[in-house]
């Protein structure tokens, strides 16, 4: 009884002492400069050595997931990085990996839905102020990209004009402020090639969007295909042959019946009629299963998840019958890492 009065006896004076202490300028000083050096020295895991790797900066779909941010792939490739779609909250999840915005080649959009490109004035703002780039941010997208950069631009021109007079030209110069955007033409559908990195753009099926692409990363023998949104697609088996590694939208039909069923019985019928309509354009997971069998992909992998689980238990709902059809896959959220290293057939699989 003794012993236990003294430990708690101890712990009232620790507490107090420790408040008593936190409340000096000093101490609190000191504090905040031992957790900003911890955050602007916070290490990413991206590959050092040369390699094909996949980060994901976003994995869900329009509908909210706490903790999960709209669709989002971070790929690099040797020493050079580009981002595909950029989703609500994806650019903060690059922010916290202390992604180095100055090597961002390009950012792809594969379609012009809020869920791919809400985030991407955002990402210009990281890549320009501080950026210590030496051209402007260059974007690839479908037909209707140049218009969405130019709105972007014209949205923020007051905000260029206002950072370069405060800042000067040494952190934020207007001559590399906006974009070089690049109009995809199918007909020419390699749009990187340096040599050891060659990118191809391909047609997916998401009616009404027109077009709608995916992307075929290869690099030094190794591969990565992002599906971006579609149906079921023979566009995506083609362009996925023998590939490493397929991100494949994924939806879960059966969770939104059961969502669309509830929704009607409390008088939400626009609501229901959306998750209805969205059906018909996307991919279940049975079908990206089936997909990634055809293609002889190597591993498969799950994102643009709709509606992202947010527990054990609906994991185990939304990704029901897969094993069924195929054992290599893996479900991803938001920091799941893919590494290929060059001149090996491994797939590490990790996080950020």
């Amino acid at each position: 009884m003794k012993l236990l009065i003294r430990v708690i006896i101890a712990s009232l004076i620790l507490g107090i002492t420790s408040w008593v202490i936190i409340q000096l300028p000093s101490v609190q000083d000191r504090l905040i400069v031992v957790a900003f050096t911890a955050l602007g020295s916070a290490s990413n895991n991206l590959p050092k050595e040369d390699a094909l790797s996949a980060a994901v900066c976003g994995s869900r779909s329009p509908l909210p997931s706490p903790g999960r941010a709209e669709t989002c792939i971070l790929i690099t490739a040797g020493d050079d990085l580009f981002v595909v779609d950029i989703g609500d909250g994806s650019n903060d999840n690059l922010r916290s990996w202390n992604i180095n915005f100055r090597d961002i080649e390009a950012v792809l959009i594969t379609h012009l839905h809020s869920d791919h490109i809400a985030d991407l004035p955002g990402l210009h703002q990281n890549a320009w102020v501080v950026g210590e780039r030496s051209s402007k941010l260059k974007v690839f997208g479908p037909e209707g990209i140049d218009q969405f950069t130019q709105g972007i631009e014209m949205a923020y021109a007051h905000d260029y004009v206002f950072r370069n007079e405060h800042h000067g030209d040494l952190i934020a110069p207007l001559q590399f402020a906006g974009f070089d955007t690049r109009v995809i033409d199918l007909n020419n559908p390699v749009i990187f090639d340096n040599g050891e990195l060659k990118i191809t753009a391909f047609r997916v099926i998401h009616e009404p969007i027109e077009p709608a692409l995916g992307f075929r990363f290869e690099y030094k023998g190794r591969s990565i295909v992002i599906s971006g949104d579609t149906s079921y697609t023979q566009t995506v088996i083609d362009n996925s042959m023998n590939a490493d590694v397929l991100f494949h939208e994924a939806q879960a039909n059966h969770m939104l019946a059961i969502m669309e069923e509830s929704l009607r019985s409390r008088g939400a019928d626009l609501l229901a009629t959306v998750l209805d309509d969205i059906t018909t354009y996307h991919t279940t997971l049975v079908e990206a299963a089936e997909i990634a069998n055809e293609a002889n992909v190597k591993k498969l992998f799950f994102y643009h998840l709709t509606p992202a689980p947010r527990n054990y238990i609906q994991e185990i709902m939304f990704v029901r019958g897969v094993d069924q059809v195929r054992k290599e896959w893996t479900l991803v959220e938001d920091g799941t890492l893919v590494i290929l290293p060059v001149g090996s057939e491994e797939i590490i699989v990790t996080n950020m």
